[in-house]
């Protein structure tokens, strides 16, 4: 038996007094209204209606059992609301992953954003490596991450995607720092400063070989996870940073020129499983790609998920 739909149609009738008007109001003919009625009377196994006179009246049970069932149908409608909230990402918990180095005012306007668009979502950021949100996204212990591509990875989702032109920092002392833009072939003798290669494996081998095919051997590359210890390697000496331009403005000492010919981009776009996924994954990818394409000079990718291989220049597989 269907309670809810027979108290619908009880509470329409108690309303009106009148079968003929509730039916008309419940958009169905008047024998299976009575039916229904006579239907969940027999459930009860108590009289609803009074029908000895010529006006329907509420008996008792009748006048009891409405304000019990506007209560209960009261309940049904939000419970359907507050599921439907869940089903659209606009409740509950999300467990998201972002890089280290993603700027307070990216992150501020993230959030704002979330808050905007999902009020009664919990948010838990968690700051992660490229590696680290794969790996937890499949253990299905994180919902939704910012991962830099290339990602080897399977089961895994991708939203619209930012493209970030890449340049060098150095020391606004060093000579190369005089020209408008720097080649990579004029790079040679310097070191490499980078993310250690388990933070992000694709993104590290494939910035190696855009460095090898276009004359530039690092001598060593010297890993820097923190910005801070980034910028202390270049101030030193003897190495240099492939960054975006914003990476720069955090210290006033550190110069940053493009490349020539722009080999080189970091793709950046929200993951997640593409089973199961948290109802509200795919909206903070769409809102992420917004915050960072607003963030830098940087023009979104055209398709919806990065392409296994995104860029002009292909990895460098002789070593």
């Amino acid at each position: 038996m269907d309670l809810l739909r027979h108290l619908r149609h009880f509470v329409v009738v108690a309303h009106e007094l009148h079968f003929g008007r509730a039916a008309d109001l419940l958009g169905m003919a008047q024998p299976p209204l009575s039916q229904s009625i006579q239907r969940l009377e027999r459930e009860l196994t108590v009289e609803l209606f009074d029908r000895s006179r010529r006006q329907v009246r509420l008996t008792t049970a009748g006048e009891l059992l409405l304000g019990e069932a506007e209560e209960l149908l009261a309940g049904e409608g939000r419970l359907r609301n507050l599921m439907g909230q869940v089903r659209a990402g606009e409740l509950g918990v999300l467990r998201a992953g972002v890089p280290p180095e993603t700027p307070a005012v990216t992150l501020r306007a993230l959030l704002d954003g979330l808050t905007t668009r999902a009020p009664g979502l919990d948010v838990e950021l968690h700051e992660l490596a490229t590696a680290e949100q794969v790996r937890m996204l499949a253990e299905r212990t994180l919902d939704v991450g910012l991962v830099h591509h290339p990602v080897a990875a399977d089961g895994l989702r991708f939203g619209a995607s930012v493209d970030v032109p890449l340049g060098v920092l150095l020391p606004r002392t060093s000579p190369l720092a005089r020209g408008r833009e720097v080649a990579l072939a004029a790079l040679a003798g310097l070191d490499l400063v980078a993310v250690p290669r388990a933070t992000a494996p694709g993104w590290h081998d494939h910035l190696l070989a855009v460095c090898r095919q276009h004359g530039w051997r690092p001598a060593r590359v010297r890993p820097a996870r923190n910005p801070e210890f980034l910028f202390g390697l270049v101030l030193a000496g003897g190495g240099v940073a492939v960054e975006p331009a914003a990476v720069a403005r955090r210290e006033p000492r550190i110069a940053w020129r493009p490349i020539v010919d722009a080999p080189l981009a970091k793709r950046t776009s929200a993951a997640w499983p593409d089973r199961s996924a948290h109802p509200a994954a795919s909206m903070f990818g769409q809102l992420a790609a917004e915050v960072l394409a607003d963030a830098e000079p940087a023009t979104p990718a055209a398709t919806s998920a990065p392409a296994a291989r995104p860029w002009p220049v292909l990895f460098d597989t002789t070593g």
